[in-house]
């Protein structure tokens, strides 16, 4: 069956410390658990629906909108019941109901406030718009009234859709403002107290040593990295681990590696600012850009849409790594969105026979299926796109490739195609890739509903790639805990700033 491509990624706002994203062709659109209807839930908006039935609350005041119902019908049927000589009697009845109605209604917009005989009004009611329908012999009043009713709740209905989307976009995009108030804080208490030794340690660029790379602007983020990383080690005296950040939140990241300990490990706090390595566009590069993820789906001829894995990739930075750490021989990157529950120390010893790059391969998308939007480029038709968040790098055999200078040219090329980060990188480590086992990483913590609970429990990484991070009160209830365990519970900023919580 021919299949339809459409490659859809959520844009962030700039200053929010998920992945960036862009928007590439519209919203995707994709089905998923059940709705109220209990037919499959199609998501419109991301995951918002599937959100909502997670989080759905009892109705408040059902008796109260019970009666407003029953008034509204009433009011339909009434005009031609009154015109009827012969149901006087009955016109009087749905009269007398509707003003009790109405004068009920004005006065009280609760439940509890209800008074106690409203169970028997509501019969009452009931039954006299029961002898209404059974006696209408024309219709067309009933039905022109229920019409507007329906036409004014669909657009009440829509308005409301609409606007939950964009308040869902809007949690999902802005800084929580507890993680504001934490990075404020930090920076303050940075400049108030300068007693920080700020030397350099010599294990920053030991080539002998493990060194863990993470792009962050989240301190609650990358801490939980180091901290999960670091917990489940079984050395740490050993890691260093770089933090590169933008400059806005420098001073938090500092206090924070500095005020923190984390074992034997040591961590090192890098403004990608003050590098200005010799990169190919520094307009490009002018702001921190964290890992880029596209939800990409396969349409049939009938638009029939099919769910497929969110593919996330590195951003323009990662092709800064040869030159940020020259003296290093291999790296391994970890996303700002993983926590790891086992030891790396394997990853170390990995022979990944002269590639370049180790990682978790997704083969739900290929490269065939990019095909329109790769032009004249050379590619194997059956090459898996591959995974951010837990990748291996061979920073000598980088160098060697030239792969930075491969990728850049090629994002030139495909600048004005939608997805051009995505191609751009698939194609540079086009057989440069060595797969990693799917055991080490688990991933869709931040949009899949329905991964396996043990799978979980036995992944080396957990990988929460997604619109519903865990620091979001959107996040995942059932994924938080994985999370939250890595948190500095008694820690006092995170205490007056409500992380916690």
């Amino acid at each position: 069956m021919k299949l339809k491509m459409k490659l859809a990624v959520e844009m962030p706002h700039p200053n929010f410390s998920s992945k960036k994203t862009s928007n590439v062709n519209g919203k995707a659109r994709t089905k998923a658990g059940p709705d109220e209807s209990g037919g499959l839930c199609e998501l419109k908006y991301g995951s918002y629906c599937i959100w909502h039935e997670e989080n759905v609350e009892a109705m408040q005041d059902s008796m109260v909108k019970k009666l407003k119902d029953q008034l509204f019908v009433a009011r339909a049927y009434f005009p031609s019941v009154a015109k009827m000589p012969t149901q006087n009697k009955l016109s009087v009845e749905l009269k007398q109901n509707i003003q009790e109605f109405e004068r009920v209604l004005s006065e009280i917009t609760t439940d509890v406030d209800l008074p106690r005989e409203i169970q028997k009004k509501s019969q009452r009611m009931e039954a006299a718009i029961a002898k209404a329908k059974s006696v209408t012999s024309d219709c067309n009043n009933v039905d022109k009234k229920l019409r507007q009713i329906f036409d004014l709740t669909e657009d009440e209905a829509n308005f409301h859709m609409k606007q939950g989307a964009f308040l869902y976009q809007l949690a999902v995009q802005t800084i929580p403002k507890s993680l504001h108030c934490l990075s404020m804080r930090l920076t303050v208490e940075y400049f108030r107290d300068h007693s920080f030794d700020k030397e350099l340690s010599e294990k920053y660029s030991d080539p002998t040593l493990r060194h863990y790379v993470l792009f962050s602007n989240n301190v609650i983020a990358s801490s939980v990295v180091v901290n999960s990383t670091v917990m489940h080690a079984k050395d740490s005296l050993n890691q260093v681990f770089h933090v590169l950040t933008d400059g806005q939140n420098y001073y938090a990241m500092k206090l924070w590696y500095l005020k923190n300990t984390f074992k034997d490990a040591v961590v090192q706090v890098l403004n990608i600012e003050d590098l200005n390595p010799d990169y190919y566009d520094k307009a490009t590069l002018s702001h921190l850009t964290l890992p880029v993820e596209f939800r990409v789906s396969f349409h049939t001829k009938d638009n029939a849409p099919v769910i497929h894995n969110h593919v996330s990739t590195f951003s323009h930075f990662h092709y800064l790594l040869p030159k940020i750490f020259r003296n290093l021989e291999k790296v391994v990157v970890l996303d700002e969105d993983v926590v790891v529950q086992k030891d790396l120390s394997a990853l170390w010893s990995l022979n990944m026979g002269g590639k370049v790059i180790g990682a978790v391969q997704t083969c739900s998308v290929r490269m065939h299926q990019l095909r329109s939007y790769l032009d004249e480029h050379r590619f194997k038709k059956d090459s898996c796109s591959w995974m951010s968040g837990l990748n291996v790098i061979d920073l000598a055999r980088w160098r060697d490739l030239h792969i930075s200078k491969t990728y850049w040219k090629l994002v030139k090329e495909v600048s004005m195609k939608e997805g051009s980060a995505l191609l751009a990188s698939l194609l540079t480590f086009q057989d440069q890739i060595y797969p990693l086992d799917s055991r080490w990483v688990v991933s869709g913590l931040g949009h899949d509903y329905g991964l396996d609970i043990e799978g979980i429990k036995k992944a080396a990484v957990l990988h929460y790639n997604g619109n519903m991070k865990p620091w979001l009160e959107l996040g995942i209830p059932k994924y938080k805990a994985y999370w939250k365990k890595f948190l500095s519970h008694d820690d006092q900023y995170l205490s007056e700033c409500n992380v916690n919580r």
